[in-house]
């Protein structure tokens, strides 16, 4: 049997075991998976089974071998011979039936040739008969030998298909024959076929389980390993649904503060619009106001030259009538006109002089002003008013001095007190102090000398009572009183008032006051910089007129203090008009070293302005390149150097020397002392030495405490930038005083100095490098400061720091700490330590470790040569043991574990050594389990049990751990035992336990560290087999969508057959008694709420047998949840509102985060209330709230994974047998555990646009248009799907435009949907989307909607009137949009059209008869426009609302059949109305219309000759005018009513300007027409602008009228407007019968 075995593969053999029905079951359904545990029954059971066969004889067993092969090569021989013979029949068979409806085929051709043979032979007869033409009887014998002919051929294929059809059926004959013969020796074959084939089963059924036994140990492991897998997916995908969660939830609120933003930057963005609108409204209006005050003057300008004018010939006339005169009286005229004429020069004269008398006094009322405001502020500032009474003021002083100056004494020191330009020394404000702002030189910021108040000086010494007072000069001592006489004060304020009543005046021109400056400066500031004494300067400044009109400019001067070095040249310009310019020269010739300031004030006659003008002096600005400069470290004995930059970058060159800060310097004031001295009498020079030498003092007391209480240059700069903002002074005024720098000589060699360049002088916009040197000589940080002073007292001292670190170690360690990081006890570490040197020659080197840890550490070699300026290296050896806390001493800290081991090493000839420390933090490397005992307790078979311990990890360094030497019954996971476990770290396995057979089990677990230690954890358990089984024990449903379920099969197995301990494994708990053979019972408990169905859950299954069990899962969202999204989704518009308003009060106070953690909690507390009430109202499975909540659910729903175990009691025996109330015997640890997966998921396609709605309404659509929906579905399942769709309504306005077949995986789709309905419907239709998972129905509604408008033009014709030539009028109408939905609108002239070119090339309309006309489109522009326009030409108009239109005609000739049609277009589609436009105009204000028609309505196309107007009343031709009046007779007697016309006589509105204002018109010959029955009523008259007047024409034939000839009589209508017009009106009248 082996060797029969071994022939057949393992799959071979295993194709040939039937299979039971669960197994076909499983093959069925590819989703379904089960996991098989080892079944130890089925192996005993399966052994049992084999027992009888071993029973039987070798012999037997070797024949029944050696026949095996031969009678199955002879049984496949035969069943090819039955199949080859069956397939030879069943061709034959199908050739016999062909053969057979050939032969019936022929048998009818042949009967039907018979009976045309038989026809043929009737009409040959009857051809015969009738004697009938031998041709027809011919034609008639050859038809009769063809059918003889065919009829032969037919009867030989008979022969042949009948013998043919024989043969055939023989050999079916025979063929039957072979199979009846064959029949009978396969039975026989197949009988010892199935025997064979049933042993070699039972043989592979054999080997296949002692195959099995050796991969169960396999199977199980990959089983763990799949599980673990599965568990670590399910974390990640919580995990990653958790952040995807969150990341969606900040996204909204990003959306919503997005939002927030967008709305209040369109919010600004309208503003601003607004504001540009209403900007631009202001410009326009500006314009237009500027276009009216324009023509406005040009008419007051044109009324005044006409005024002008007049007033010049009436000059005229009357010198002309007054020369007459005197001629007449015999005078001389030519010495009177002599003599007005020189009248005229003196009054002009006169007038002129009065003019500039105005002006100076204008010019002395400013002064008296001025004077004025000095003596009120004077009178203000004045506090004690006695003390100026009895002695001279500053002021009277410093007017005495300037007189010496002015005659020619003490030059020289003027020079130096006047000049005073430049920065100054910051500790020169003291002096400023000291002197009165009253010096020679003045604040920069004043005028004048006037603008300064002397009332109280800024030295309080000057009011002392022994100061003796400055002697006042004797030509001052009559002047008159500051305030001037009372008489005075009376002329002047006189004066004053006349000249602000006439000097100025108010400019008003059209309405409008001007304001501001009369004139503009360009440049705006005369600047003269950078000055020298002594040179000229001039600059030439454009004054502008900026006034309305005509403006006069009259130079009034500069002040006071600028009048000796400033000269201004005007020309004066006279009347200047708004726009014009002059030119003013500005000479500036400086004569004292100053800044000046002041204005050029002007005067004009709306009033007076000023120019600004400055002068500055040449001043220096320095400064450094850096303020610090760091050399960083140096060894002792180098050099090095680095360089700084003063830079000037202001117009004058000065004296600098750079030195330490530290070095003091003295002030040499004694020349500022003889100055000041010179310029103020004996007895001020006591006062001002006790000021200077107070201020000498102060100034070498802060040179001492100068580096430390001096500022930053920075801070000064920014303080001086901040005074002369402020205007205050920051330097000397009318003092010059030189400073003298001396510094002594460094007797002490400094590590940081300067180079060789460290004074000189620096030139304007020039920069000096000056080089800084570093030669460290003692070890240690090394710093110095440095000023830089200048000669130039204006300049401050500028600072700058100096650092550098030097050294003085030859040997050093560039690691001075060196970490060995985490050691553990019992290990050795190695280091490698580094050893520089920077001395010259080589050293000798000793290694030495603290005797503490000597036993711990060493380093090696202990003594070592390091070469000149090169390293060293040592090693370091570390071999922690666990006597080290007590050894090391203070060098271990027992509770942080660390270690800090000095070392030491020792240089040849040198005192102190060179240390390096070594940290290292020492650890232990045990491992601990707990608990150190686990039991496991009672467990199937079929089952495993899972025990959780953990591992401690006491050590400060990860260690790879693993369990080894593991029994077959027990696994360790994660990764079968083995992993790595971080420092103090505490890891949980998974201990699982699966007994192979039911007994008692003690053993222990081995856990192996990386360095090989060992710890043992202690373990026992029972084995417990039951008498019943699973089929399968592990149920994975496939991914189920929700409402939709899957459905697994599975068996009960009842396999205790007998009590027989050798056949297979008695079901027992441990050590105990087996279980009885008999039916045993079975009961499923299912978890409540659970969406697991199983059926049935009891039954009994009798020994050998098994019951079919059908688990099913059916996902479904909870009720509770679906009430509690319906009642939010009723309660969310107030917690918006809510919320919006809350937000809105917390955002002004709390930061982002803040207000965001806050806003969630306020969700969930209103979110918990108001739905926790909602929840309890009764929300019915039908109801909308109810459906909308669950598709809102289903769409979101992010999938859900379930996981139930069931537990199966089992009980032995039958609950039909039982007595009474007799208890079944039951065991606990029987239980069997049947192990569900449930995972649940969304529905495989969903959509997702419009908040997942799958309702799509198109809204209203008009007829004959389309609207276009886009839906998006997405495939959210991890496969690709096929996809199909409903039929939709052929005939039906829904469309779908982009179909799809597939659908791949995560793919979002977005599918076109089109409503185009033909009428006025409302539509609904339902497309469904099929795919092998589920369908999603998509509900799709629109309404039909028949556009409708309304214009409001009766008759659809428009008539724009009569207009003049290159005028135009405009006209309204309206449309009003009567649909429900927004209508788009066009609107197109036929003039403007494409095909307009087109219908050109065509015959003119004028040449076809009047009824065959179709042009619409009449005289055009000749400069090509259209002569109508229409605004707006397209636009949307709303439903029920109306759009207004403006029709604009625009005529550029005369003619009288100006017209167009206007169509309007609905969609750029349908054309809903069509407006014809007709119009007229002529060349003048007057027009006659009415009688009939001489003309066609098109304009020839021939040249209209011009006439010249002077001779237009000659050539001037009669216009005919035709009125043809038709008097209706009637049969009766009554009286028939006359025949009336009528004539419209019109008067075009114009805005051309005419003399005449209204149109006169007359009819002649009125006498003439009455004789023959005309009445004309009225026959004259007269028309106003825009008014038409109606000529009524009434004709009555008289009683000599001829019936047959008509009458043609002929009037002139005469109109008088700006021209004369003359028409000729020819009246036919005639009589007609009635009808």
């Amino acid at each position: 049997m082996e060797e029969d075995a071994s022939l057949f593969p393992k799959k071979e053999l295993l194709d040939n075991v039937p299979l039971v029905e669960n197994e076909r079951d499983e093959l069925e359904d590819p989703e379904f998976e089960v996991e098989f545990l080892p079944q130890e029954a089925g192996n005993s059971a399966d052994s049992g089974c084999l027992c009888p066969e071993k029973q039987h004889n070798a012999d037997a067993d070797i024949s029944k071998k050696k026949t095996a092969i031969p009678d199955g090569l002879q049984a496949c021989h035969l069943r090819k011979t039955l199949s080859h013979l069956e397939k030879l029949r069943e061709e034959k068979e199908l050739f016999i039936q062909k053969t057979r409806g050939e032969l019936r085929a022929c048998r009818q051709r042949m009967d039907l040739i018979t009976k045309q043979q038989a026809s043929v032979s009737a009409e040959v007869a009857a051809e015969k008969e009738a004697n009938s033409t031998s041709a027809a009887v011919g034609r008639l014998q050859a038809v009769s030998r063809r059918l003889c002919t065919e009829l032969d051929n037919e009867r030989d294929l008979q022969s042949e298909i009948k013998a043919l059809l024989q043969k055939s059926e023989s050999t079916m004959w025979h063929i039957a024959i072979q199979e009846g013969q064959l029949e009978d020796g396969p039975k026989s074959a197949q009988e010892e076929e199935v025997a064979g084939r049933k042993r070699l089963q039972e043989q592979a059924a054999k080997q296949l389980r002692k195959e099995e036994e050796a991969l169960e140990k396999a199977e199980r492991n990959r089983l763990l390993r799949v599980r673990k897998s599965i568990y670590l997916q399910r974390e990640h995908g919580l995990r990653h649904q958790k952040l995807v969660e969150d990341a969606q939830r900040n996204h909204k609120i990003a959306v919503r503060f997005l939002k927030a933003s967008l709305r209040r930057i369109r919010e600004q963005e309208r503003k601003e619009e607004r504001k540009s609108r209403a900007h631009m409204k202001r410009r326009m209006d500006a314009v237009l106001a500027l276009k009216s005050s324009i023509t406005a003057n040009r008419e007051t300008l044109r009324k005044f030259q006409a005024w002008g004018q007049a007033k010049a010939e009436l000059a005229e006339q009357k010198a002309q009538a007054e020369k007459e005169m005197i001629l007449a009286q015999g005078g001389d005229a030519f010495k009177h006109l002599f003599h007005q004429r020189r009248c005229q020069e003196l009054d002009a004269q006169k007038h002129t002089f009065e003019e500039e008398q105005k002006l100076r006094k204008q010019e002395i009322v400013s002064r008296i002003l001025k004077e004025e405001a000095e003596e009120e502020n004077r009178k203000k500032k004045q506090s004690s008013p006695a003390k100026a009474t009895d002695r001279l003021t500053l002021r009277d002083k410093t007017w005495s001095y300037v007189t010496d100056i002015c005659e020619g004494r003490d030059t020289v020191l003027s020079y130096h007190l006047l000049d005073s330009d430049g920065a100054a020394h910051p500790k020169t404000p003291q002096l400023l102090e000291a002197i009165s702002s009253e010096s020679v030189q003045g604040d920069p910021g004043n005028t004048s000398w006037e603008d300064d108040t002397l009332a109280e000086p800024e030295i309080p010494g000057l009011w002392k009572e022994d100061y003796k007072p400055y002697q006042v000069p004797k030509e001052e001592v009559d002047r008159k009183p500051v305030g001037g006489t009372k008489m005075d004060k009376d002329i002047l304020a006189r004066t004053m008032e006349q000249v602000r009543c006439r000097v100025t005046h108010k400019q008003v021109v059209s309405g409008c006051e001007f304001k501001g400056h009369p004139f503009n400066s360009k440049p705006k500031l005369i600047h003269f910089k950078d000055f020298d004494i002594g040179k000229v300067y001039k600059k030439k400044i454009t004054l502008i007129n900026t006034t309305y009109t005509i403006n006069y400019c009259k130079l009034v001067g500069v002040e006071d203090h600028l009048r000796d070095f400033i000269h201004i040249d005007l020309d004066p310009p006279g009347p200047m008009s708004a726009g014009m310019s002059c030119k003013v020269l500005v000479t500036f010739k400086p004569m004292i070293n100053k800044d000046l300031e002041g204005n050029v004030s002007f005067m004009t006659q709306t009033g007076g302005f000023s120019v600004p003008l400055k002068c500055s002096t040449k001043k220096c600005a320095l400064s450094l390149d850096k303020e610090l400069i760091d050399f960083g470290s140096y060894v002792v004995g180098e050099t090095t150097s680095r360089t700084i930059t003063l830079t000037n970058i202001g117009g004058l060159g000065t004296k600098f020397k750079f030195l330490p800060a530290s070095e003091s310097c003295e002030m040499d004031v004694s020349q500022s002392v003889m100055k000041i001295s010179s310029v103020f009498t004996d007895e001020d020079k006591s006062l001002y030495d006790k000021i200077i030498t107070s201020i000498s003092e102060q100034q070498i007391e802060g040179n001492e405490s100068f580096p430390t209480d001096m500022p930053s240059r920075k801070e000064s700069g920014k303080r001086d930038s901040k005074e002369q903002e402020k205007g205050r002074p920051t330097e000397s005024e009318g003092v010059t005083v030189t400073t003298v720098v001396t510094i002594p000589p460094n007797e002490e060699q400094t590590e940081i100095s300067l180079g060789e360049v460290t004074e000189g002088e620096i030139g304007p916009f020039s920069s000096i490098k000056v080089p800084v040197i570093f030669t460290p000589v003692i070890p240690g940080e090394v710093q110095t400061r440095f000023r830089v002073v200048f000669k130039n007292q204006q300049c401050p001292a500028l600072y700058f720091r100096v650092l550098g670190v030097a050294l003085d170690v030859p040997v050093w360690v560039p690691k001075p700490s060196i970490d060995l990081k985490t050691c553990m006890y019992d290990r050795l570490y190695q280091e490698s330590v580094l050893v520089h040197t920077r001395s010259k020659a080589a050293l000798r080197l000793k290694f030495e470790v603290c005797k503490e840890l000597r036993e711990h550490m060493e380093l090696l070699p202990e003594t070592g040569y390091i070469q000149a300026q090169s390293s060293y290296a040592v090693q370091l050896k570390f071999l922690p043991r666990h006597s080290l806390p007590e050894d090391a001493g203070k060098y271990f800290d027992k509770e942080s574990r660390v270690l800090e081991a000095p070392m030491t090493i020792w240089v040849a000839d040198q005192l102190k050594p060179v240390g390096f420390t070594v940290h290292a933090v020492v650890t232990t490397s045990d491992l601990e389990l707990r608990p150190s005992a686990v039991d496991f307790g009672y467990c199937t078979v079929y089952e495993a049990v899972r025990t959780q311990i953990s591992l401690y990890n006491h050590c400060l360094l990860p260690q790879g751990f693993g369990f080894v030497g593991l029994p077959k019954f027990v696994d360790i996971q994660p990764n079968d035992g083995f992993g790595t476990i971080l420092p103090l770290e505490t890891l949980h396995l998974d201990v699982i336990f699966q007994p192979t057979k039911a007994k008692e089990y003690n053993f222990e677990l081995v856990c192996k560290s990386e360095i090989n230690r060992c710890f043992k954890l202690a373990c026992r358990a029972v084995g417990v087999h039951p008498p019943l089984e699973l089929s399968h024990y592990q149920v994975k449903f496939a991914a189920t969508s929700l409402y939709d379920m899957s459905v697994a099969t599975l068996y009960v197995i009842n396999s205790h057959v007998s009590m027989n301990p050798l056949t297979h494994s008695m079901p027992r708990i441990g050590s105990e008694d087996a279980s009885p053979v008999g039916p045993t019972s079975f009961e499923f408990l299912l978890p409540p709420d659970s969406p697991i169905t199983i059926s049935p859950s009891v039954g009994t299954v009798l020994p050998g047998k098994r019951c079919l069990i059908q688990v099913g899962f059916q996902p479904v969202l909870p009720s509770k949840l679906i009430h509690q999204e319906a009642s939010q989704a009723l309660t969310k518009p107030v917690e918006l509102r809510k919320d919006t308003a809350t937000q809105r009060k917390d955002l002004r106070k709390q930061s982002f985060s803040t207000l965001r953690l806050q806003n969630q909690d306020r969700l969930l507390q209103t979110s918990t209330t108001p739905t926790a009430e909602l929840c309890e109202q009764d929300f019915k499975f039908s109801s909308d709230e109810y459906q909308a909540a669950q598709a809102t659910l289903a769409r979101s729903f992010q999938g859900k994974f379930d996981k139930f175990v069931v537990p199966c009691v089992v009980a032995s025996g039958d609950p039909k047998d039982r007595k009474g109330t007799e208890p079944l015997s039951f065991s606990p640890h029987n239980t069997l555990y049947l192990e569900l997966w449930c995972p649940a998921v969304a529905p495989s396609i969903v959509v997702t646009s419009s908040r997942g709605k799958t309702i799509s309404n198109f809204g209203d659509i008009a007829v004959g248009h389309r609207g276009i929906k886009k839906v998006s579905i997405q495939n959210i399942s991890l496969e690709d799907l096929g996809v199909e769709f409903s039929m939709l309504n052929p005939n039906g306005p829904f469309v779908l435009l982009n179909p799809i077949s597939k659908l791949l995986a995560g793919e979002t789709h977005v599918l076109t949907l089109s409503f185009s309905p033909h009428e006025s419907i409302l539509a609904q239709e339902t497309l469904d989307i099929i795919t092998k998972r589920g369908k999603l129905s998509l509900t799709l509604l629109g309404t039909g909607v028949a556009p409708m408008i309304t214009c409001s033009i009766e008759g659809d014709t428009l008539d724009m009137g009569y207009v003049i030539a290159r005028e135009s009028v405009s006209s309204s109408f309206k449309l009003q949009n009567c649909s429900t939905l927004p209508i788009q609108f066009s609107l197109q002239l036929d003039s403007l059209s494409r095909s307009r070119s087109e219908d050109q090339q065509r015959l003119p309309q004028f040449l076809a008869s009047r009824a065959r006309r179709t042009e619409v489109v009449g005289t055009q522009n000749n400069s090509g426009q259209s002569v109508f326009s229409v605004i707006p030409v397209k636009g949307i108009m709303n439903p029920g609302k109306a759009q207004d239109f403006t029709v604009t005609f625009s005529p550029d000739h005369e003619s009288l059949y100006f017209s167009d049609r206007l169509q309007v277009m609905l969609f750029e589609k349908k054309l809903s109305h069509q407006i014809l436009l007709k119009g007229a105009a002529r060349e003048h204000m007057m027009f006659v219309e009415g009688g009939d028609p001489l003309d066609v309505p098109v304009e020839s196309l021939t040249v209209i000759p011009t006439y010249d107007p002077e001779r237009r009343e000659e050539a001037e031709e009669l216009k005919p005018i035709l009125v043809t009046l038709d008097y209706i007779q009637l049969d009766t007697d009554t009286p028939a009513p006359p025949a009336t016309r009528e004539l419209q006589v019109g008067c075009i509105r114009t805005t051309q300007l005419s003399p005449k204002k209204t149109v006169e018109f007359s009819l002649d010959s009125g006498m003439s027409l009455q004789h023959k029955g005309f009445t004309i009523e009225p026959s004259r008259g007269s028309v106003e602008r825009g008014q038409t007047k109606t000529i009524s024409i009434s004709w009555m034939p008289p009683a000599d009228f001829d019936p047959d000839h008509p009458l043609m009589v002929s009037a002139l209508l005469q109109l008088k407007g700006d021209v004369k017009e003359t028409y000729k009106v020819l009246f036919v009248a005639q009589v007609v019968t009635g009808p």
